[in-house]
């Protein structure tokens, strides 16, 4: 009799163990889903983006193609300067240097 009894309960040990692995794995299922919808929503709102930053940017350049210019260059100096010891040596001829030049000195 005891027999039986541990019997049964290896047997209601090893269904509750099947049941929580399905449990399991129907969670792991549901996260991997969650977390790939969400990666392509944000992909597709990242794209919206960059197409309307680069219709921004375009309506600007056709604005004011002198301004757009400086932006640019403003924006290349920032990238080429990025490291904690960067330097730049350029040439004040050189049209890189262009946007720095300045015939009054600031106050």
């Amino acid at each position: 009799m005891e027999a039986e009894r541990v019997r049964e309960a290896t047997d209601e040990r090893a269904r509750g163990q099947e049941a929580a692995q399905r449990v399991r794995a129907q969670a792991d299922r549901t996260a991997v889903e969650i977390v790939s919808e969400a990666q392509r929503d944000a992909d597709i709102i990242r794209g919206e983006a960059d197409a309307e930053r680069n219709a921004i940017f375009a309506e600007a350049f056709g604005r004011d193609p002198e301004f757009f210019a400086f932006y640019r260059s403003l924006s290349a100096y920032v990238r080429s300067l990025l490291g904690c010891y960067s330097r730049l040596v350029m040439s004040p001829v050189s049209e890189f240097f262009v946007f720095l030049k300045s015939d009054t000195l600031a106050p």
